[in-house]
């Protein structure tokens, strides 16, 4: 399906993610609104993990909606309001991210439209 593509002429990821996707022909694409750590019942948890785990699972079901899953994302973009909050985030994103990881962006952010929020993201998925 997808392919990785890590030129070897340039410094490798840092982290699980690939420089590139490339998507072959015939393939519909999903683009999916920035997604923040809130359950249906309006809880938003604490942590920059819970908060990630939602997100994910929030894509995971718009993702589902469109006949795809998980590992048919193929680019995200994070948004964190801390330094301090990159390792949880990432630590949950490499759990739901398939293989090959998807090309990802990573950046910290001065906030988001609730307070409580710490985490959003967004993700472009294809699928047959």
């Amino acid at each position: 399906m997808t392919r990785p593509v890590t030129p070897t002429g340039i410094a490798p990821p840092f982290a699980r993610y690939s420089h590139g996707i490339e998507v072959p022909a015939g393939h519909r694409l999903l683009v999916c609104s920035g997604q923040l750590g809130i359950a249906p019942d309006g809880h938003v948890p604490a942590d920059v993990e819970g908060q990630t785990a939602l997100c994910f699972e929030n894509i995971a079901a718009i993702l589902a909606e469109a006949g795809m899953d998980l590992s048919d994302i193929i680019r995200i973009n994070a948004y964190v309001t801390d330094r301090a909050h990159l390792p949880g985030y990432m630590a949950v994103r490499d759990r739901f991210a398939g293989t090959p990881p998807p090309a990802s962006t990573l950046m910290i952010v001065s906030g988001f439209a609730r307070e409580e929020f710490v985490v959003e993201v967004e993700v472009i998925a294809a699928a047959p």
